[in-house]
């Protein structure tokens, strides 16, 4: 079968009515769809006016150009058509072939097996010297790398700081929740799998990537046309150190510690989370209206919210004294917490935005008496039932358990329990009750 494939191959004669966008099958023969030889011709001529594959997905979508199933167009069908020779009117055969016949897994045909070009064997939607430059930008883009694609937002350094272990450059990130943020970060990071990773870890700071390079240019201000001139690439071969390769052939060390932490905290920020924790506490992730609310009147802590586990393999939220070992204050279950404020702010059920409202804190006096620190001036004392709720049996669970008991001691327990007794005896003598 392979051998009558390859036959048909070499006269011209391709295996099967394989489907490509732009054509139809009549027959034997490729015949062209006019609306999607126009899309084909757009991304070719897209392509040649210096457009990446990404700004066509983009302009495709924004269009509501989709493929012949009604899809998105995306990265990969576009580079598919652009690297398909059949739009030149011309065939090669044979670009992948199956590996295994009972799994039918393919593969590309780099090599393994040989390739047969069939000229001319139907109309041609572009034409065979555009299809080869096209060819020679994509290899020009490529050896550019990400510098070739003007839509993305690229710099000096882009390209320019590798890793010595991954073999990848460093990608350049903006954080904006805490200000904006600029670093560079190893591009393993998006591509590594679990328990991998860069060995060098950490991320470069912005700031301080062009005070460094600064100083090894010798420069007052930093310049990206005498960076680009007289430094071939950045190594980062341990974290918070950069190595930079001049073209001249030299070398410079530079430490460049993260100092993003230190650098977001700037007024306007520490003002918006001051805000926040006086308004929610000092841990916001979690946080409940009686955070930071309660206060341990003998050691001066605030309570912190705990949980332990419960009957029916729930959990129950308790209030303790952040001070475990030299506090002698008891904690505070979060429900029954929550029905005394209801009651002493006469609401039916608890409101979490009215407590916040009128309450200051709660101060915990003693284990039967809590203090409520009204905004106004006011307190107001209250006692506090400290007695833990515990779960009453049943007679039908009594009993289960008395019937589980008595069947667990089957004869063969009962004589392997008596010959255990029997050796305590014999060794202890007649001291055998006392423990040793």
């Amino acid at each position: 079968m392979k051998w009558g494939i390859r036959r048909r191959m070499q006269n011209g004669i391709p295996n099967g009515h394989l489907r490509v966008y732009g054509y139809r099958w009549e027959g034997d023969n490729l015949v062209i769809v006019p609306e999607e030889a126009e899309i084909v011709r757009r991304i070719f001529r897209n392509f040649l006016d210096g457009k990446s594959r990404l700004e066509t997905e983009r302009e495709f979508a924004a269009e509501g150009i989709a493929t012949r199933e009604g899809c998105r167009w995306v990265d990969s069908n576009i580079k598919v058509v652009l690297t398909n020779i059949t739009y030149t009117g011309n065939l090669l055969l044979q670009k992948e072939f199956i590996t295994d016949p009972i799994s039918k897994q393919r593969k590309k045909n780099h090599g393994e097996l040989p390739q047969y070009y069939v000229e001319n064997t139907h109309p041609a939607i572009i034409d065979k010297a555009t299809f080869d430059y096209v060819q020679e930008e994509i290899a020009r883009r490529r050896e550019q790398g990400a510098l070739a694609n003007k839509s993305l937002n690229t710099c000096c350094f882009t390209g320019k700081i590798k890793c010595p272990y991954c073999g990848l450059s460093y990608m350049h990130n903006k954080r904006t929740d805490r200000g904006v943020m600029e670093f560079w970060n190893c591009g393993s990071r998006k591509q590594k799998k679990k328990g991998e990773g860069c060995p060098v870890g950490g991320t470069i700071s912005h700031k301080n990537l062009i005070r460094a390079c600064t100083e090894v240019l010798g420069l007052e201000k930093f310049d990206e046309a005498a960076f680009l001139d007289k430094v071939d690439h950045i190594e980062v071969p341990e974290r918070y150190v950069l190595k930079f390769y001049l073209k001249d052939g030299t070398t410079a060390v530079r430490d460049c510690p993260n100092t993003g932490h230190q650098d977001c905290w700037t007024p306007e920020y520490r003002a918006k989370v001051s805000a926040k924790r006086r308004r929610e506490g000092t841990n916001p992730k979690g946080a409940s209206c009686f955070t930071a609310k309660i206060k341990c009147a003998h050691c001066g802590c605030n309570f912190r919210k705990a949980t332990q586990p419960a009957a029916g393999g729930q959990k129950t939220a308790y209030w303790r004294c952040a001070d475990r070992d030299g506090c002698v204050t008891k904690g505070l279950r979060d429900d029954r917490l929550r029905e005394l404020s209801a009651a002493v702010l006469g609401l039916k059920t608890f409101d979490e935005d009215v407590f916040r409202e009128w309450v200051e804190y709660i101060s915990v006096l003693s284990d039967t008496e809590i203090a409520f620190h009204f905004k106004d001036g006011c307190i107001e004392n209250r006692l506090w039932d400290f007695k833990r709720l515990s779960h009453r049996w049943t007679e039908e669970q009594r009993a289960k358990f008395k019937e589980s008991i008595k069947s667990s001691f089957t004869p063969e327990r009962r004589q392997k329990m008596s010959e255990h007794m029997k050796q305590i005896r014999k060794e202890r003598g007649k001291e055998w009750r006392r423990e040793k």
